[in-house]
């Protein structure tokens, strides 16, 4: 590497300097070093730095902080290092900082680049890095540092002395490295704990804990806090591993490590990728610079959660928890199938939102609140309005608003409500197939890939194709906006690409294809499910009710369950009786799971593990509120007899609320929103019917199981 090449040279380095009193000096002075060096711009570097300062202070304990970012300003991956005096506040608990280094990444920083830069950042929870950067006489030791820690020479050239005096750090270097891959550290006496840390881990226990880290940038607190865990937990006798999801390519941890952890942490400031994988783990959860700053809090408190048969468990369905994680070698198969996912999993909270307001507006305004107005009734023409104009209106609760006038309807305050409710909830319901669509794009493209996929998903609805056209637009978006992201450009348009030109060429693209090829056959393909499900009468529906069931008892919230539910809650837009059907099917079926283990730990709780009958107690509020996930502790613990029972149930409730023409206007609430439910009493026996069911099958297969074992121990002791 060329002096020119590197990431840091004597130019980038400040001793001893008075750079200002407040961060915000300190950032631009040291942004100022990095544009002298002809590296970058140093007002859009500096903005860029602040910005990222604004999610989160950057000071750490120790006395120092890493200002950093990612910035279109950058032109050259950069370091620039200041030991300050006086010192300056950067946010850190314990004071302000005497060290600082702002990190200074190209916004398509290649991976190499970004590997240095985490390189960096882990070093720096080195006591004797920073105990050398605070002693080092010249800009030249500082630089010398600095590479050693970037490219560190082979242990074979390094004087045996040295070797002795930082060995320790080198095995928590290495055992962290390991762990942030997702690979097992080897394995290494426990040292002992630190004065005022947790105390060691019991033998006997599992010590096992996994996590993930990761901040907005990925460059330098993601890396910090996994090296923080995994440390703290060797010197208790810990077994720790940690998956960093950073700028960087992501190694998942193995299936099978996840599969025998105790519990999880969570250290990140953004959302955690493939969250589903650690399905029925005990979870903490904190922000990344917590893991920095307390990882012995962080552990205990994991610990204490693995223990804890009420603890908060990561949610998702168990078919997916038991997935083999593949990161970024998945197969397009697999890739399409979790956007499919993160689709469904951002449109659910407009179905909820926007499908229980309007549950709520037929309570207070009544079910007519939403038909279209009597333009020729006695209220309507003793209100004065021209028939010609009422008939202009879509609902009633449209005319209730636009005129403030109550005559159409029921007069009070509370058919007001109602309309206020039912506009609302429809506002909602618009975005549902534009997030789907969206979110989509966003799993396969990232940010670049929202626009198009909103975009797409608004077409769609506009043409009439539903939510199958939502399904094909965000799958278009995706492709299309990743495929563009790949293009390789010249330095100053880079920074243009992912906020203009990808959604714009993608936007354009997903569009046209909508309007000149898809839109018309998507339309019809919309037109005709939804008039076959609407012309479904007898034992067809009592087969499709059925088969909804048999979806949403067996993954208990995964891919399967979440189709079904897709299935039902899209249907809702066209308020026909055959989707409040389908509705009702698909809720009862799902409430049978939970309900049912809690019936049966209930009724024979010997047959429970402690845990498992804790857990039952809680299955009970979390059946009735429509919670499927609260089966999964015991999915995962006996998936072979109790997916198969869950199904049994489930099928025989979906089928059962067809047969007695039970309806749901509601997408969520379970039990709660009866208002919202035609023939309640159906609806009841129905859920009762499956969950005795589902209660009897796994209580004979238990019991079968613990037959069987009691013999073979017969057997044994015989022999």
């Amino acid at each position: 590497m060329t002096q020119s090449d590197k990431l840091m040279t004597t130019d980038l380095v400040a001793l001893d300097a008075d750079l200002g009193r407040t961060k915000e000096e300190v950032i631009g002075s040291l942004a100022r070093l990095v544009a002298d060096a002809g590296r970058a711009d140093a007002d859009g570097l500096a903005a860029d730095a602040m910005e990222r300062e604004g999610k989160a202070a950057t000071g750490l304990p120790g006395g120092f902080a890493i200002p950093h970012c990612r910035s279109a300003a950058v032109s050259q991956a950069s370091l620039a290092f200041a030991r300050l005096d006086p010192t300056v506040d950067f946010g850190a608990k314990d004071g302000p900082a005497d060290l600082v280094f702002l990190i200074a990444a190209a916004a398509d920083g290649d991976a190499d680049h970004l590997k240095l830069l985490t390189q960096l950042a882990r070093a720096l929870v080195r006591k004797d890095f920073l105990a050398s950067l605070r002693s080092a006489t010249s800009r030249e030791e500082i630089v010398a540092l600095v590479d050693e820690v970037l490219a560190p020479k082979p242990a074979a050239d390094k004087p045996a002395a040295a070797a002795a005096t930082t060995g320790a750090v080198a095995t928590g270097a290495t055992a962290a490295d390991a762990s942030a891959t997702g690979s097992a550290a080897p394995a290494k006496a426990p040292a002992p704990a630190k004065e005022g840390a947790g105390a060691p881990a019991a033998s006997g226990e599992n010590n096992l804990i996994v996590g993930v880290t990761a901040c907005p940038t990925g460059i330098a607190h993601t890396y910090m806090a996994a090296d923080s865990l995994v440390n703290a937990g060797k010197e208790r006798g810990l077994d720790v591993r940690i998956e960093t999801q950073g700028s960087g390519a992501v190694e998942p941890l193995p299936a099978d490590v996840i599969k025998d952890a105790a519990a999880v942490i969570f250290a990140t400031d953004v959302g955690v990728k493939e969250r589903e994988r650690f399905a029925g783990l005990p979870v903490i959860e904190s922000g990344v610079k917590r893991a920095i700053n307390e990882p012995d809090v962080m552990l205990d408190e994991a610990l204490a959660a693995a223990k804890n048969p009420n603890a908060r468990r990561v949610q998702g369905g168990a078919a997916e928890a038991n997935a083999e994680a593949e990161g970024a070698q998945l197969g397009w198969g697999k890739r399409i199938q979790q956007a499919l996912m993160t689709g469904v999993s951002y449109m659910i909270p407009f179905v909820a939102a926007g499908g229980l307001l309007i549950a709520l507006s037929f309570l207070f305004g009544g079910y007519g609140i939403a038909l279209a107005p009597d333009c020729t009734s006695l209220p309507a023409r003793a209100s004065g309005m021209d028939p010609a104009t009422c008939a202009t209106y879509k609902s009633n609760a449209e005319l209730i608003l636009a005129t403030n006038s109550l005559t159409s309807m029921p007069a009070g305050f509370a058919a007001y409500l109602g309309a206020v409710l039912n506009a609302i909830g429809g506002a909602a319901f618009t975005f549902l197939v534009p997030a789907l669509s969206g979110y989509i794009a966003y799993s396969l493209a990232g940010r670049p890939g929202i626009a198009p996929g909103f975009a797409g998903g608004a077409i769609s609805v506009a043409l009439g194709a539903g939510f199958i056209g939502g399904l094909v637009t965000g799958l278009i978006a995706g492709f299309v906006a990743l495929w563009i992201s790949s293009f390789k450009v010249p330095r100053w348009l880079a920074g243009l690409m992912p906020v203009v030109i990808i959604p714009l060429l993608a936007t354009f693209v997903t569009g046209a294809l909508m309007y000149m090829l898809l839109g018309r056959p998507l339309a019809a393909i919309t037109d005709g499910l939804t008039n076959t499900l609407n012309g479904m009468s007898g034992g067809s529906a009592i087969v499709l009710g059925a088969v909804l069931g048999l979806m949403m008892g067996f993954d208990l919230g995964g891919p399967v369950n979440k189709a079904a539910y897709l299935f039902a809650t899209t249907g809702l837009q066209a308020q026909t009786d055959a989707s409040f059907h389908i509705m009702a099917a698909v809720m009862a079926s799902g409430m049978v799971p939970p309900l049912a283990l809690a019936l049966a730990t209930t009724v024979r709780k010997k047959l429970f593990t402690p845990a498992e009958v804790e857990n039952g107690r809680t299955a009970w509020l979390l059946g009735a509120s429509f919670i499927s996930e609260g089966a999964i502790p015991f999915a995962a613990a006996d998936p072979l007899r109790v997916i198969p029972s869950m199904m049994a149930g489930s099928a025989v409730t979906g089928a059962l609320c067809m047969a007695l023409g039970v309806g749901s206007r509601a997408p969520h609430g379970g039990i709660f929103v009866f208002f919202a439910i035609t023939n309640v009493l159906g609806f009841i026996v129905a859920i009762l019917a499956g969950m005795l069911v589902a209660a009897a099958i796994v209580l004979a297969l238990k019991q079968a199981g613990h037959n069987r074992a009691r013999a073979e121990a017969k057997t044994v002791d015989a022999r």
